[in-house]
């Protein structure tokens, strides 16, 4: 991951059309050479010919990181340790995934206070990851600024609001598992050592003010100006039937599937696309989907926290957050809302478990699972031997399988910008990559952009 920009595109020169002369319409191509603010390395390649595009490309040539084969060999405690190192501000969401797929398998029954510490070390998790998001990635496009840096010189309340929010789930993240990154007390069966009651209790202050900054980003964020978009994508999210998804639930979309968590793999694939060293993914019948809070928001917004779900009715955005992806900022903020109220009731409620980490005993067979990372839903999958020791694994992240869903957003967004001025329509095309939050690389620019027309 990194945090500065990268040269790329170069000047716009001539392109080549589409090869074929007396051609009614010629080919413009906008190819984006290097992409920053993804993780890793990517392009992105449009063409267009008249009004339609006839290729949309999301390409990541990140070098492969090879954690799945990392982890053959090791101990189910030993992956968690490891797949924390997966993401920096997502490693909460890699360790719960795997921490419940072995679960599953081995049959664990962990004490209910564990179970309420895993959704408070979630609510953390999402505090400073779409705190971040919202206020230094995504707020600098609706109001008019290259970095969160340079919006800092005009609306500094706004930078430390969300600032505020992410030291909150840090705070958070730090009081369960030993360190605000990469935590290491998540264990198979429970934690390696659970908080003192006096440990919650002084969060307090930081998430009764964080719930206040989450209702204001909300307020704040209903009122950008968004591009006119619609797309009536297939969402796909978890559900609970008594609880906003972040451990528990069932995998369902809003076209009816209703599938255990477990069963991923019975209704998506991955597969690979030439050009990408990063693995997509569609449904079992080829379609794209979205996932991440647009998709929680639509179909679970029932469970949404009183609170969250007031601010939610408020802002009169619910459907076009489900059909503009531009409004994925509003679903955050309304998710800053119940994390952070959700998190002062467990605080306010929390008992130290009597036993924070019960005894298990591991077993070949199959340990899959999914959570929801703050971008969407998060699966693994891992095949055990007689030893108890991974011998295959598979882990599938948001961003992956958001990919095709980005480019189909792509392909109806571009007609409208792309006759526009080569820096307006880059910016254009920033924004609507960045609604997707595809990674929290820190760059001032989302892409730098070559055009070509014919």
């Amino acid at each position: 991951m990194h945090g500065s920009d990268l040269p790329g595109g170069g000047a716009a020169g001539p392109g080549s059309g589409d090869g074929r002369s007396g051609s009614a319409a010629p080919e413009l191509r906008f190819e984006v050479e290097e992409l920053t603010r993804v993780e890793g390395e990517g392009s992105l390649r449009l063409r267009m010919r008249g009004d339609e595009v006839v290729e949309a490309r999301l390409n990541i040539f990140e070098a492969p990181r090879y954690f799945e084969q990392l982890v053959r060999g090791r101990t189910p405690d030993e992956v968690i340790d490891i797949v924390a190192r997966i993401c920096g501000i997502c490693p909460v969401a890699y360790q719960m995934s795997a921490v419940h797929a072995f679960e599953d398998l081995f049959g664990v029954q962990v004490d209910p206070e564990v179970r309420r510490l895993r959704r408070l070390f979630y609510c953390g998790e999402w505090l400073e990851s779409h705190a971040l998001h919202v206020y230094l990635l995504h707020a600098p496009d609706f109001l008019g600024y290259d970095s969160a840096v340079a919006m800092a010189r005009d609306l500094r309340p706004l930078v430390e609001r969300g600032l505020r929010l992410r030291r909150a789930g840090d705070a958070i993240i730090a009081a369960i598992g030993g360190r605000p990154i990469h935590p290491v007390s998540v264990r198979v069966g429970g934690f390696s050592r659970a908080p003192r009651r006096s440990e919650l209790a002084a969060l307090r202050p930081l998430l009764e003010q964080a719930l206040d900054d989450a209702v204001a980003t909300v307020r704040l964020a209903a009122t950008f100006e968004t591009p006119a978009m619609e797309r009536v994508a297939r969402l796909v999210s978890m559900r609970h039937p008594d609880e906003y998804p972040y451990n528990e639930g069932h995998i369902v979309s809003s076209d009816g599937l209703d599938i255990e968590l477990p069963a991923w793999r019975d209704a998506f694939s991955e597969y690979q696309v030439e050009g990408s060293n990063a693995l997509y993914a569609r449904a079992s019948d080829g379609s794209a989907y979205l996932l991440g809070p647009s998709a929680r928001i639509a179909l679970a917004a029932t469970q949404l926290h009183p609170l969250a779900r007031r601010e939610l009715e408020a802002t009169g955005l619910a459907d076009e957050i489900a059909a503009n992806i531009f409004r994925s900022v509003v679903a955050r903020g309304v998710e800053l809302v119940h994390a952070a109220a959700e998190a002062l009731e467990l605080v306010e409620a929390y008992r130290p478990p009597d036993v924070a980490l019960v005894s298990w005993t591991a077993r070949p067979g199959t340990a899959a699972w999914a959570t929801e990372a703050p971008r969407g839903l998060l699966f693994h999958r891992y095949e055990l031997d007689e030893r108890g020791r991974i011998a295959e694994a598979q882990i599938v992240p948001p961003t992956s399988q958001n990919q095709a869903a980005i480019e189909a957003d792509l392909r109806v967004f571009a007609p409208s910008v792309l006759r526009l001025s080569h820096v307006e329509a880059q910016r254009r095309l920033e924004q609507l990559v960045r609604s997707y939050d595809p990674c929290i690389s820190c760059a001032t620019h989302f892409l730098d952009l070559t055009v070509e027309e014919a």
